[in-house]
């Protein structure tokens, strides 16, 4: 089985699975992007832009993402984007449980996709990949490395987009990232 093959089998597991349906609303959101990405993206959950099409990062915040991605050379045909929570949750952020539960899911697609550098937006990120919670007051721009793969802490662009401070830190972070991935992936 090849890797497309491989990430489409985990799309069409994440679908079926009623505990990724538990506690969240509206169409799956596997996630999306390339089966040979350098750089890895995880968020916290699909937004109500999201669920409708069932695509990551679609709505407001993710446009601002993906802007930002544009901003220092990032080509989003070159990363793959994803979330923990694969639905709209129930209540305003996904439960520890589901975050816990959907990380079986999103360590299925890293080992499949092989990536580079794994860039947590947020603290659900950092739960569900690094598997405890993390001040991304005093923990963000940095790398942390966690069997054998590196991982990026930044604030999610939601926060980014509800604070000016959170958003200029934000995009200092862009540019630290941007440092490490075009002097650690060519």
């Amino acid at each position: 089985m090849n890797k497309e093959q491989a990430l489409e089998k985990i799309a069409r597991e994440i679908i079926a699975c009623a505990l990724c349906k538990k506690d969240g609303t509206g169409k799956a959101v596997p996630g999306e992007g390339s089966p040979y990405a350098q750089i890895f993206f995880v968020g916290e959950a699909p937004g109500k832009e999201e669920v409708k099409i069932g695509r990551p990062f679609v709505g407001r915040s993710g446009k601002f993402l993906r802007e930002n991605m544009r901003l220092i050379g990032i080509d989003e045909d070159d990363i793959f984007i994803t979330s923990p929570g694969h639905y709209l949750p129930l209540c305003r952020a996904p439960s520890k449980e589901s975050t816990l539960h959907g990380r079986t899911h999103l360590l299925k697609q890293v080992e499949i996709i092989d990536p580079q550098i794994v860039v947590l937006l947020g603290n659900t990120a950092c739960i569900a990949m690094l598997d405890r919670k993390v001040e991304i007051v005093s923990e963000h721009g940095k790398t942390v490395e966690k069997n054998g793969r590196k991982f990026f802490i930044t604030f999610h662009p939601a926060y980014a987009m509800r604070f000016p401070e959170g958003k200029k830190l934000f995009l200092r972070d862009f540019q630290k990232l941007k440092k490490i991935i075009f002097s650690g992936l060519q």
